[in-house]
């Protein structure tokens, strides 16, 4: 693929955020409602305008309970239907990296005349029962009948492996993670939407923390929420008439599930070549080299996964992530990379990739107040690993 026939053609407009909390006192619909209302008016738009809505539903909740709309989920149908408005378009994006893929289905929609103004919104639940990435199986169907028994199961034998392979292949150590924790738990304490606001770590919090699948400990983990964050995207056109600065949309790269394996049979080596793939298509959509990028927030539900992020967008070499971490290289207050300045999942709560996206959008558009970088023009949003997930980028000025 060369190009990108939509780069800067649709841009970011408007946003909303729900406060996030372990389990919210009403109904998740109730707060998706709001948060999109609060996000039509951030752009300085009515409700009768938006004609778009796409998300991505899948995996929107921890536990083993029952899947309703408006309760457990919020499908764009749900959100369009409920808000009132008169759609021309909506879709929920299936794969897995849900925020990259509800992007391009906005930017689809709004560049092909499609639909005017979209409403990209994402929705999570916390079920007040049930243990996070508990095992509710009974019997063991299919080929997780040659893992589930035997105790790989889920996600966190899944990201078990490739840390370990990673820790034993680099000499790196359980240890150098809290650099990436605590940097996470430091800048979500200074957001006041965050589950974990005013509450920083050390990192001998981290190195104390239970571990629950060797090498990954609990605080590794993003922590189950409620939560919601809607963003409204337009043409570059219409943009201009808006309230807001701009942020336009110049290039995306979605991963590929590496065939031939169990399910949840992620090793490193696939995780490191769909990273490479992931980068030439961001390169390719959107022109630009990825080191112009400035604001390369990277996705951390699972705290390995920004190592494998920052390897993978040539930010350090192979190998290299855990002591370029380790030795200061992302701390935002002494002027390092800043991979996870809007705190990440690990710094506000399982919110898949609105983290990402949400710091990605306040820098570039100035609106991040006292945490404003001094350099933001370009930036990276990521959601889940680059094997299964995908990134969009961003920029402050169009191509």
């Amino acid at each position: 693929m060369s190009g990108f026939s939509a780069r800067s053609r649709v841009a970011v407009v408007g946003y909303a955020q729900s406060p996030i909390v372990r389990h919210a006192d009403r109904p998740l619909g109730a707060i998706a409602l709001d948060v999109a209302r609060s996000a039509v008016a951030d752009a300085g738009l009515r409700v009768d305008q938006i004609d778009g809505f796409t998300t991505g539903a899948l995996l929107p909740t921890s536990g083993n309970h029952a899947v309703v709309d408006g309760v457990s989920v919020v499908t764009s149908n749900w959100l369009a239907e409920n808000l009132g408005a008169t759609p021309r378009y909506v879709a929920g994006f299936q794969g897995f990296g849900q925020i990259p893929g509800a992007v391009m289905m906005a930017v689809n929609a709004v560049a092909s005349g499609a639909a005017e103004y979209v409403v990209v919104h994402r929705a999570l639940h916390n079920p007040p029962s049930g243990r996070y990435h508990g095992n509710p199986m009974t019997t063991a169907p299919g080929a997780m009948q040659w893992s589930a028994p035997q105790g790989f199961f889920g996600p966190l034998a899944m990201i078990a492996l490739p840390f370990n392979e990673y820790l034993q292949r680099y000499g790196a150590t359980r240890e150098d993670m809290a650099a990436v924790v605590t940097e996470a738990r430091a800048n979500g304490a200074r957001i006041p939407w965050s589950y974990w606001h005013g509450r920083p770590i050390e990192p001998r919090d981290y190195v104390d923390a239970r571990v629950i699948a060797d090498p990954v400990c609990i605080l590794d983990c993003d922590i189950p929420v409620d939560g919601v964050a809607a963003f409204v995207l337009t043409s570059a056109e219409r943009a201009r008439d808006l309230p807001n600065r701009p942020v336009y949309v110049s290039g995306y790269g979605m991963g590929n599930p590496t065939p031939g394996r169990l399910g949840g049979h992620w090793t490193l080596d696939d995780i490191q070549g769909a990273g490479r793939v992931v980068a030439d298509r961001l390169r390719d959509t959107s022109g630009l080299a990825l080191s112009e990028i400035d604001v390369p927030q990277l996705y951390d539900g699972f705290s390995p996964f920004v190592w494998w992020w920052m390897e993978a967008i040539g930010l350090c070499g192979e190998g290299e992530a855990a002591a370029f971490c380790r030795d200061g290289g992302i701390e935002v207050a002494a002027g390092g990379l800043p991979v996870l300045s809007g705190g990440g999942a690990l710094g506000n709560g399982r919110m898949h990739g609105v983290p990402q996206m949400l710091e990605t959008y306040l820098q570039l558009s100035r609106r991040a107040g006292e945490r404003q970088l001094p350099s933001a023009t370009v930036g990276l949003a990521c959601h889940s690993s680059a094997n299964y997930g995908g990134a969009v980028l961003y920029t402050a000025d169009p191509l």
